[in-house]
């Protein structure tokens, strides 16, 4: 579930709607995704893509049922158990985040964050992610360049 979100980019409740049926050649489909559209599809690497359908077929879950039978609270409570046995602070749409930024970082196109990985309508919105640059960084980045 966690990595879903942290490399898929996805949200809370698009990762509690998946049903193995959902699962489709290293992509997932999305109904009523909250871009308002019928559908969407996620993009995933395929070891994690294998993976989850290993685990439904070993959890011998049916095709129509939901993976992770959680609500968003307790779905909610297992991230931020998960960052505090890692000593962080993590809430879920930190790992949205977190796909936008390691994506940023590794020099995908902000067109490719903004449309495949975030989904979003607004390049605009995208912008407000990877808004955020530690003072490091920027030297980094400075050094980088004209170093």
């Amino acid at each position: 579930m966690l990595e879903l979100m942290a490399k898929g980019g996805m949200r809370v409740s698009e990762v509690l709607g998946l049903r193995p049926i959902d699962i489709f050649d290293g992509k997932l489909l999305l109904h009523e995704p909250k871009s308002g559209r019928e559908k969407e599809v996620v993009f995933i690497p395929r070891k994690l893509c294998i993976r989850l359908e290993n685990y439904t077929r070993n959890q011998n879950l049916k095709s129509d049922q939901r993976i992770f039978p959680l609500t968003y609270a307790g779905a909610r409570k297992v991230v931020i158990k998960t960052g505090d046995m890692l000593g962080v602070k993590l809430r879920p749409h930190d790992l949205r985040r977190h796909a936008a930024t390691y994506a940023s970082r590794a020099g995908v196109p902000i067109e490719i964050i903004s449309k495949v990985i975030l989904r979003h309508a607004d390049l605009s919105t995208t912008q407000q992610y990877l808004g955020k640059v530690s003072d490091m960084e920027a030297i980094r980045w400075i050094e980088n360049l004209h170093g």
